[in-house]
C-alpha cells in the first residue's frame, strides 16, 4: 500500500464533509431505493460523485465499490479496492440528526489497509492504517477489556435482543445502546467507549470495512457472526453479519452467540 493512501482518504472525507454540509438534513431531497434497500439523498449522490472522481483520479489502478454507485465486476480483479460509503447513516442525515459518518477504507487481497471514518458534525475523524495503529483527532485510541458479557455495554439493535440468538437466552444484565452509523458503532468500540458491537444480519461490507481496521488496529477483534474472518471485495459485498469488540468481549460474546454456518439462518 502506497505510504500516503491514508493521507488521500483522511483529506477526501473532510471535503466529503465539507460537501454533505451544504445540504440541509431535513430539506434535501431524499428517494427510496428499489427493493426497499433504504433511503438515499441527494447529498449522497454528491459525495459519492466527489469521492469517485477524486479518489479513482488518484489512484486509477484501483477498484471500487461504493453503496451509491453501480457494481463494477472489474473491482475484483484489482489488487486494491476502494470501499466507500458516502454517508453511512442516511435516515440519520435525513433527520436533522448528527450522528452519520463518511466511511471509507481500501481493501488490499481481501483485507481493509487504509480506513477513515469522519463524523463532520461531531468533529471525529477516526484512521487506522495497517501495523500503524489506529487513531481519533489524531490521538491513538484503544479498545476496552471487560469480558464480562453479562454486564457488558454494547452497540446493537433491538432484534440481537430475540433470546434466540443467544445461548440460554439474552444475557440478563446486557446493556444495549444503538448508534444508526454501523462504522460510527465500530469506531466507538475502537476508542473504549463501548464494550462491542453486532449485528447479526447480513451487512454490506461498505458499511463495515474501514471500521473493521479500525477496531483490529486498535487492538480488538472484528470478525463475522460465526467467528469467521472477514473476506472483503465479494462478488455479491456482503458479509455474514459482524462481532466486533475488545478481544476478551469478542471471544465471550462468540461463547454465547447460537449461529448456524453457510449463511442457514438461525
Amino acid at each position: 500500500m502506497p505510504e500516503n493512501d491514508l493521507s488521500l482518504l483522511i483529506t477526501a472525507a473532510q471535503k466529503a464533509g465539507e460537501i454533505a454540509g451544504q445540504f440541509t438534513g431535513t430539506e434535501a431531497q431524499k428517494w427510496d431505493k428499489p427493493d426497499g434497500a433504504g433511503p438515499v439523498t441527494e447529498a449522497d449522490l454528491a459525495v459519492n460523485s466527489y469521492l469517485e472522481d477524486h479518489l479513482r483520479g488518484a489512484r486509477p489502478d484501483y477498484g471500487w465499490l461504493s453503496e451509491e454507485s453501480e457494481n463494477d465486476p472489474l473491482r475484483q480483479s484489482c489488487e486494491r479496492v476502494f470501499v466507500i460509503d458516502p454517508i453511512d447513516g442516511t435516515r440519520s442525515f435525513a433527520d436533522g440528526s448528527r450522528t452519520w459518518a463518511h466511511s471509507l477504507a481500501i481493501v488490499e487481497a481481501g483485507k481493509p489497509v487504509a480506513a477513515v471514518v469522519y463524523l463532520p458534525q461531531r468533529d471525529l475523524l477516526f484512521a487506522a492504517a495497517a501495523g500503524e495503529g489506529a487513531t481519533c483527532n489524531a490521538v491513538p485510541i484503544a479498545t476496552s477489556t471487560a469480558q464480562n458479557v453479562d454486564t457488558a455495554h454494547i452497540l446493537s439493535a433491538k432484534p440481537t435482543l430475540d433470546a434466540k440468538h443467544w445461548h440460554a437466552g439474552t444475557p440478563p444484565a446486557f446493556r444495549r445502546s444503538h448508534r444508526p452509523s454501523l462504522a460510527y458503532r465500530m469506531s466507538r468500540v475502537a476508542d473504549g467507549t463501548y464494550d462491542a458491537m453486532l449485528t447479526l444480519r447480513p451487512t454490506w461490507e461498505w458499511d463495515i470495512a474501514a471500521g473493521v481496521l479500525i477496531v483490529q488496529e486498535s487492538g480488538g477483534l472484528a470478525t463475522d457472526r460465526s467467528g469467521a474472518a472477514l473476506t472483503f471485495n465479494r462478488p455479491d459485498a456482503l458479509q455474514n453479519g459482524v462481532v466486533a469488540g475488545g478481544r476478551k468481549m469478542h471471544r465471550a460474546l462468540l461463547s454465547r452467540l447460537t449461529y448456524t454456518s453457510k449463511g442457514r439462518k438461525t
